[in-house]
């Protein structure tokens, strides 16, 4: 259980770490990557759905096993934009650098699965 806690502390940190500025960078990102942003509902939409999600992530940190059956909703919220930013690069709509930084979600869909599974065993135990 250790470990499951572990894994979605760290997960809902480093998620409240790069969502949250974003939410000041509407203009910065207008001018650096233009198009700017035509559609500000999607764009803010998106940064307070990721941003309710890691605040999920928080709560499961405090009691996995409690909480396990929303282990399964967010791998699928990691494998979601994750299939997202494979199938945007593969059809050059995405830039390598943007699938590297969001290819870390890969790595925290494999921990949640991983949590998962080790959670189950903790359950049995109790």
């Amino acid at each position: 259980m250790r470990f499951a806690k572990i894994v979605f502390l760290v997960a809902g940190i480093h998620g409240l770490l790069i969502l949250a500025p974003i939410y000041f960078m509407e203009n910065f990102i207008g001018r650096h990557t233009p198009p700017a942003i035509t559609h500000p509902e999607y764009f803010y939409g998106f940064l307070g759905l990721g941003l309710a999600w890691q605040v999920l992530f928080l709560v499961l940190s405090t009691d996995p096993v409690r909480y396990r059956t929303m282990i399964p909703p967010s791998i699928l919220e990691k494998v979601a934009y994750g299939v997202a930013l494979i199938v945007l690069f593969s059809k050059s709509r995405l830039s390598l650098s943007a699938l590297a930084i969001g290819s870390v979600d890969w790595i925290f869909a494999f921990l949640f699965v991983a949590a998962y599974f080790t959670t189950r065993s903790a359950r049995a135990a109790v």
